[in-house]
């Protein structure tokens, strides 16, 4: 009963959380190809890590398969001659925010640059947790890029939630001067301060070599007198004092630790181009190049008017034509069958 139970909450709360398709339009290149990898493995796990998309799918054959499995968000990378875009939107019916992707690295650009990496499967069985900085200046799209960016993600209940589900870490910086956006991905882990370097060896599961030690406090006290630049930098910064039990060995309720990130990618540098309605073919809500005035913004929308108004006489006269071809068609059968019982 319990198992049940467990089982039918859970899948009340994974039909609650955002979803993610990640994908590519076009011809993107072997490096493009694997930056949307890259993407998934940062979405997991509520995102579609195998989807295979095909030449001949289009925008609509994702709409069409996101509904029933309540996808929420595209993420689609494109490529140009001169640049490689990144589009977000929102389903059903947008908005639609318009990146391009000034500077990448792929997370193997990323993890081959670091002495220690820390990336392993268990950081992608929950969703990553997200910081966003800058983010409180004024500007519509800055608002509306904020709200997009928090919706993607699964919102987190500092009174509830369960410290050992956060592994991961994604923070997103607007530079109001370059009005670009650094993405950064981390994995996060935390360690008990106050510790010197041989204390640490002794609390992990594997045992040092310690074959060269005299004594056991050969092993207690080594690193104590490290200078600054060998010993790990811990400070106000990244100390806290943990209100749960974290995991890992001396971690524990209301001792200080100190919360250390790793950058695992990938790593990306974003810059707004324009926001629409819809899935891309609505009114244009902002646009970094281009500035329209009332006048233009109101001869557009009479266009759009009249373009949905002829839709509307084509619609309406197409029924009708239908309607009488029925109706004749009726007349016909009632007129062949009249003829049938005569004769």
């Amino acid at each position: 009963k319990a198992r049940v139970t467990s089982a039918s909450v859970a899948e009340e709360e994974y039909g609650t959380v955002p979803h993610s398709f990640v994908f590519h339009r076009g011809l993107v290149g072997k490096n493009v190809d694997q930056l949307v990898t890259d993407m998934r493995r940062v979405m997991e796990p509520y995102t579609a890590r195998a989807l295979k998309v095909r030449k001949k799918n289009v925008l609509k054959d994702f709409v069409t398969a996101a509904g029933p499995l309540g996808v929420t968000h595209f993420l689609i990378f494109t490529k140009t001659e001169t640049n490689v875009n990144l589009r977000l939107a929102r389903l059903p019916k947008g908005p639609t925010l318009f990146f391009h992707v000034t500077k990448y690295s792929l997370i193997k650009d990323v993890v081959s640059s670091l002495k220690r990496h820390r990336m392993h499967e268990q950081q992608f069985s929950h969703h990553p947790l997200l910081v966003l900085n800058n983010f409180g200046l004024d500007g519509m799209h800055i608002k509306l890029m904020a709200t997009m960016f928090q919706n993607m993600f699964p919102s987190i209940n500092v009174h509830t939630v369960n410290l050992n589900n956060i592994k991961r870490c994604v923070l997103l910086t607007y530079d109001p001067e370059s009005k670009e956006i650094d993405f950064r991905h981390y994995s996060l882990k935390v360690v008990p301060v106050g510790m010197s370097r041989g204390v640490k060896k002794l609390m992990q599961e594997k045992l040092p070599n310690m074959n060269k030690l005299e004594d056991i406090s050969d092993l207690l006290l080594q690193g104590v007198n490290l200078s600054e630049s060998e010993a790990e930098q811990d400070g106000d910064h990244n100390i806290t004092e943990l209100p749960q039990v974290y995991s890992g060995r001396g971690n524990m309720r209301s001792q200080q630790s100190a919360v250390r990130l790793t950058e695992i990618g990938p790593r990306m540098t974003l810059q707004l181009v324009k926001i629409t309605e819809g899935m891309g073919d609505g009114n244009v809500l902002y646009h970094s190049i281009h500035t329209k005035t009332e006048e233009e913004l109101m001869e557009i929308l009479k266009r759009k008017e009249a373009r949905l108004k002829e839709k509307a006489e084509r619609k309406q006269k197409q029924e009708q034509n239908i309607s009488l071809k029925k109706q004749k068609r009726d007349e016909n059968k009632m007129l062949s069958y009249i003829l049938t019982v005569l004769k």
